[in-house]
């Protein structure tokens, strides 16, 4: 059903746009948001929040789309807040189990401490052949669907528009 979605994901990266960037964009129109303001709202948070590699970019997109479907807009609503954060502990749970790890250094295999200055990477081919990552947004977008698609199934209202 968000098949064209997962593959736009996957072509953000591919084009250059970073880890969550790539992931928020895809499915950013299902909740009003235009792509530059996808853009712009998750360009901090690639490879691993300002390329300090902790959370991993991707899921950090699945949890900023996690906000947009299931978010609370009152302060004092604390039954919205720990609903939504029951999401996203469970969409973490499922890219945990899937990859062994959230955070970025491990999933590109850095050791703990490793100098992360802020320079992104040059786009080579080299890169993509070393790094797990356009797999890694593939895998978070897929999981973001299927996130999506459940909730559709089990007859809770969506804020995303749904996909024919």
């Amino acid at each position: 059903m968000y098949e064209e979605r997962i593959h736009q994901a996957v072509e953000n990266f591919m084009a250059g746009y970073n880890c969550a960037q790539s992931v928020v964009a895809a499915f950013a129109d299902l909740y009003g948001l235009d792509r530059k303001q996808a853009l712009l709202v998750s360009a901090s948070f690639g490879a691993g929040i300002g390329r300090l590699r902790e959370t991993c970019g991707t899921l950090s997109g699945v949890v900023m789309l996690a906000g947009l479907e299931t978010g609370s807009t009152e302060g004092d609503d604390r039954a919205g807040k720990s609903a939504n954060y029951a999401v996203v502990q469970d969409l973490v749970a499922r890219f945990r189990a899937e990859h062994g790890s959230s955070i970025c250094r491990e999933l590109l295999g850095l050791r703990k401490g490793a100098p992360t200055p802020p320079m992104a990477d040059e786009r080579t081919a080299e890169y993509y052949k070393k790094r797990p990552c356009v797999y890694m947004v593939e895998s978070a977008a897929r999981l973001y669907a299927r996130f999506l698609t459940e909730r559709a199934q089990a007859g809770i209202p969506l804020r995303a528009k749904m996909e024919e």
